[in-house]
């Protein structure tokens, strides 16, 4: 469903440290960047994350945050400590959500701009 998405930061330097970690731990990469944006994917110049350097940048409201498939539950637990070590706020640590599912593995951080993000598996242990 969704193509891309493009997240308002205030320094895209910082966010750009806490990205490069946290999303190196779920196996994504840069593939692009220019003094406004940062992009993150897979492929060169195909990006499904974008950071767009703006002075009035503003995390959304409650009730939203991205979620970020992990392929497995290590992954999870690489992304939260990186997420910390990066700069970023825990927002509830690794761990299995029985509430969301019986394999539901989560952690939630929020970042420096304060976007509320959390990597997800659901794959078996």
């Amino acid at each position: 469903m969704l193509h891309h998405l493009s997240f308002g930061v205030r320094d895209l330097h910082a966010a750009g440290r806490f990205y490069d970690a946290v999303l190196a731990a779920l196996g994504y990469r840069r593939v692009f960047e220019d003094d406004t944006a940062i992009g993150y994917g897979l492929v060169d110049d195909e990006d499904l994350l974008c950071l767009k350097l703006r002075d009035d940048a503003a995390a959304p409201g409650p009730g939203f945050h991205l979620a970020l498939a992990a392929t497995t539950r290590a992954a999870v637990d690489a992304f939260h400590r990186a997420a910390l070590a990066a700069g970023g706020q825990d927002n509830g640590p690794a761990g299995q959500r029985p509430d969301y599912g019986d394999r539901y593995y989560a952690a939630f951080v929020i970042d420096p701009d304060g976007h509320r993000i959390e990597a997800v598996t659901k794959a078996a242990i």
